[in-house]
């Protein structure tokens, strides 16, 4: 990305732990999954459960769908994709959104032209896609260098543990504090979230 470097320089300057984690993990940069269609399926396998429990889930899934083409899951059933550890909601919206893209109705090229709201809006019109799997989709697939997913617990824990704040705090201060603090951070609120995650688990999120 060719903004990265600049949006580490930025954030070193503003803010004393960023540039910590900046230093700590120098050479590592985000990375995605893959396509339009294979990064939302990630995102999708990784809603509202644990970093290590989705990276094992999407191994299976990767294993069973070489690829991950939307024609090979239109082609598989609910069985299928439940023997990789989904549930069968999960299963349900994977063939859902399969089916949007291998009928045309997303493609990859059209998201570049679109906003950041646009994007939100169009994917969270899909089945089982709200806020946090359009932000995963905007920073980890479109690369959008300001996003800033308040959903996002393992970034609550992460802010709480590297700024000391409360843990016994609600979501919503949490949420508060977060949305104040990332205002310094701007225009790269990307990259500072992706270092929180960093320092938080042994390997890089990637969706």
């Amino acid at each position: 990305m060719e903004y990265w470097d600049e949006a580490a320089t930025f954030l070193s300057k503003q803010d004393e732990t960023l540039r910590r984690l900046i230093e700590r993990h120098a050479g590592e940069r985000l990375s995605g999954s893959g396509d339009a269609f294979s990064t939302l399926a990630n995102a999708i396998v990784g809603q509202q459960i644990s970093v290590a429990a989705a990276s094992g889930i999407w191994k299976r899934f990767s294993q069973r769908f070489p690829g991950i083409f939307p024609t090979d899951i239109i082609n598989s059933n609910l069985d299928d994709l439940r023997s990789c550890g989904l549930s069968m909601r999960k299963a349900e919206y994977l063939l859902g959104i399969a089916r949007s893209f291998a009928g045309g109705e997303l493609t990859d090229a059209e998201f570049d032209h679109w906003s950041d709201d646009e994007v939100r809006d169009r994917l969270c019109a899909l089945r089982g896609v709200g806020p946090w799997t359009a932000e995963m989709f905007l920073i980890f697939h479109l690369r959008r260098p300001d996003i800033l997913p308040l959903g996002d617990i393992g970034l609550h824990r992460a802010a709480r543990r590297l700024y000391l704040w409360p843990e016994g705090e609600s979501l919503d201060e949490t949420r508060r504090r977060l949305t104040e603090l990332a205002e310094t951070w701007r225009p790269w609120r990307t990259v500072a979230v992706w270092y929180l995650w960093r320092d938080l688990d042994a390997e890089p999120v990637i969706y």
